[in-house]
């Protein structure tokens, strides 16, 4: 855990150090010791106006973001007893998508098409929760099947969308906000759509006790007095919360709540009480290195769901790959 702790410590500097102007790390220190101590200026206002003002809502949503797309996964992941569950498996991120896809069609500004996609993407989670409830079978399976249909049914009409959006304004930008960006987001945005995300985690990892009992199987968990019930809504509320609040924030952004808490397992075991707080740290780490890389490797600026991807499907075959050779054996 602690080489979690300076593995984000690092990510956070990296972030702030690099970009189109870079920044040495002494510079980043003093700007911001000198918000609280009188230190003799050695640095250019534009220096001090990017540390203070530019790089910070970018830093915070890398932050928030990673920390809780990963928290998310981690919790689906305990509760499905599936580790190929990601937070978008109840089609939160599929309703969030068809939400900012309708709001851009109909030339609404930013804040709308944010909460178009936060409701649209909670809406999407409510229609499978009921769906699965009403489901005969196993309560765990019912969910997971109304989740891929819903999932299919919000693509289908995103797809529509595409299909009759304008292709000279309004295709290209639903397309690259699918693609996932932090690019526009400013500090204004961040307290109102990060306190969804705030609250789920703190939620989460108040449940994680309860979340390791609910991995034993319904009977025993509830032989030792814990509500399966009441604890799965409550971490599909939580989840459903931070996912469609990092899609309103920033587009779709895939396999950080895939990937992250496998690392989490491999370092730290199965137990969620570690794996819920280390994914957290991990997650944030990881979201600030990639957005670091997206805005710095080319002049023109990848979108972040695009590198999440490609630096998330192979480590993710490889971890497979390598889990089968260890059952092999």
């Amino acid at each position: 855990m602690l080489g979690l702790c300076a593995l984000f410590a690092a990510a956070i500097i990296f972030a702030f150090a690099l970009g189109r102007y870079p920044i040495s790390p002494i510079d980043i220190v003093k700007i911001l010791l000198s918000q609280i101590f009188d230190i003799h200026k050695t640095w250019t206002d534009s220096v001090e106006t990017i540390v203070l003002n530019l790089r910070p809502p970018r830093v915070l949503a890398a932050i928030i973001i990673g920390a809780g797309l990963s928290v998310s996964g981690a919790a689906y992941q305990g509760m499905f007893k599936n580790p190929m569950v990601s937070p978008d498996v109840l089609g939160a991120s599929a309703g969030a998508a068809f939400g900012a896809a309708l709001a851009i069609l109909l030339g609404l500004g930013w804040v709308a098409i944010s909460a178009s996609a936060f409701v649209f993407g909670i809406s999407a989670v409510l229609l499978a929760y009921f769906i699965g409830s009403v489901y005969r079978g196993d309560a765990v399976l019912g969910l997971v099947l109304a989740g891929i249909m819903i999932s299919t049914l919000f693509s289908s009409a995103t797809s529509f969308i595409k299909l009759i959006a304008d292709t000279d304004s309004v295709l290209p930008a639903i397309t690259y906000w699918l693609m996932g960006s932090l690019s526009s987001i400013r500090m204004a945005d961040l307290f109102p759509g990060t306190l969804p995300i705030i609250f789920g985690a703190a939620v989460l990892v108040a449940l994680r006790w309860q979340l390791n009992v609910l991995t034993a199987g319904d009977d025993e968990a509830k032989s030792m007095g814990v509500n399966t019930g009441a604890i799965r809504l409550a971490i599909i509320i939580c989840s459903t919360l931070i996912t469609a609040s990092c899609v309103a924030l920033s587009g779709l952004i895939g396999w950080v709540g895939l990937v992250i808490p496998h690392f989490c397992r491999m370092a730290f075991g199965h137990d969620n009480r570690r794996v819920i707080p280390a994914s957290i740290l991990m997650g944030a780490a990881y979201l600030l290195f990639v957005d670091t890389i997206a805005r710095t490797l080319t002049t023109a600026e990848i979108p972040i769901g695009i590198l999440t991807a490609i630096v998330g499907a192979p480590v993710f075959i490889y971890l497979m790959l390598l889990g089968g050779r260890r059952h092999e054996h």
